[in-house]
């Protein structure tokens, strides 16, 4: 089928949730893709944060053909021969000490509050008032789609088409420990934090907040779930951005770069906690299946052996110190936040005409919680590639300040109504 046809088939019988650009790509190299036309793009996206190494990595391609024609799905039932192998690389590089694999970050996050309930309700009793069952989040946290991970999604606009959600969750103000403290009670079996927040702007948790969180669910007996499925696996320059604080948390939560583009998530647990869990307590079809564990233990392996986590914290420097001289040059971009290769730039515009510009001059970002740009490029970018990027963004960004200056001034609202008078 042409790349007109499919166009056509996808506006006809697909559900109607996404809202795209016309275009149809049909390959990816590195950091680039290509469209039906032939045009190339920098992805400084990468799928959202999940093709790390970029798109057809010869290692992962290389690993993907020699299981497709082995065995793609074994089921649970059996072992395969790169789950454990894959487990024991995840707990070397979280400190942790077990590993559930899911197919997807939403499922982690479910798994997460399972985790956390059943610890709780075996440590209380089964005949006890099931009295600790809260769960704390954030306020501008987004977890996933599913009915418990959007209990725990802040933002109005992906929760309340749904209500009722799961019940006992609530929202602390962001990087508010006095607020933490009040809502932190006997009650809660969980909190659940993102160490960077993806979704809602790139905003990096503070070592206090971090720290004070850490203390509580230690003092109460509950759980710390790191969200990790888009700041983690090297996305910052370290295995995984909760290192950056010191203390473990209890339960992390993996997914998105995981297994190279192929759906996996994971949750990772101390002992502790990973000992509620039982036969017949949790359980999953695909999570962990022989291709996709093949695929992410060498997706692991070349981050190691191409030392690529030295890479993003260097690229990332450059990135952000770019993006920095172009705050100082355009008035509307207030923020320049993030770490190794997640940042974020804030405008005081809206963001979305940014990105849809960007995309016209051949390069792929995003742009999150309205006002947010957002920069995730594959690990293997070079010093060349944030140069290119970071010129097709001045040159974005010029052609907005212009647009601005060339709009009509609004009119001025009569004194009497400015100072309120008239009311």
């Amino acid at each position: 089928m042409s790349a007109s046809g499919a166009r056509r088939a996808a506006e006809r019988y697909l559900m109607n949730t996404y809202k795209r650009p016309p275009l149809v790509f049909t390959r990816g190299k590195g950091c680039y893709l290509w469209d039906d036309r032939g045009r190339r793009y920098l992805d400084f996206l990468g799928g959202i944060a999940v093709n790390a190494l970029g798109h057809a990595h010869p290692r992962l391609v290389r690993v993907v053909r020699r299981e497709a024609a082995r065995a793609i799905h074994l089921s649970n039932l059996f072992h395969n021969p790169y789950q454990g192998p894959l487990a024991e690389k995840l707990v070397k590089w979280s400190k942790l000490d077990r590993v559930f694999f899911t197919n997807s970050g939403t499922e982690a996050i479910e798994g997460a509050l399972k985790l956390a309930r059943i610890y709780a309700r075996k440590k209380t009793g089964a005949d006890a008032p099931p009295v600790k069952t809260r769960v704390l989040a954030l306020e501008h946290s987004f977890h996933g789609r599913t009915f418990g991970a959007l209990a725990i999604t802040a933002s109005a606009k992906y929760r309340e088409p749904y209500e009722p959600l799961m019940p006992g969750a609530e929202f602390v103000r962001f990087n508010d420990v006095a607020d933490l403290e009040a809502k932190f009670d006997d009650t809660v079996c969980a909190i659940v934090l993102e160490p960077i927040q993806g979704e809602g702007g790139v905003f990096p948790v503070s070592e206090e907040f971090y720290s004070r969180a850490r203390q509580l669910c230690t003092q109460r007996d509950a759980a710390l779930i790191a969200d990790e499925i888009q700041c983690g696996l090297g996305r910052t320059g370290r295995c995984f951005a909760y290192q950056k604080f010191g203390a473990l948390p209890d339960i992390v939560v993996v997914a998105k770069p995981l297994a190279g583009g192929l759906p996996l998530g994971a949750i990772l647990a101390s002992e502790k906690f990973a000992s509620a869990f039982a036969p017949g307590l949790h359980g999953t079809t695909f999570g962990g299946g022989p291709l996709v564990c093949a695929a992410a233990l060498e997706f692991l392996t070349t981050v190691e052996r191409e030392k690529l986590l030295v890479n993003v914290r260097a690229r990332g420097e450059e990135l952000r110190a770019g993006l920095e001289k172009l705050k100082a040059k355009f008035d509307f971009v207030k923020e320049v936040r993030g770490e190794g290769l997640i940042v974020g730039m804030e405008l005081t515009i809206e963001g979305a005409a940014i990105a849809q510009e960007a995309l016209k001059r051949g390069v792929i970002i995003n742009c999150t919680h309205e006002r947010t740009l957002r920069f995730l490029p594959p690990f293997i970018v070079t010093s060349k590639h944030v140069k290119e990027f970071l010129a097709a963004l001045e040159s974005v960004l010029a052609s907005a300040a212009r647009k601005i200056k060339a709009a009509p001034a609004a009119p001025a609202r009569p004194a009497t109504a400015a100072a309120g008078s008239a009311r």
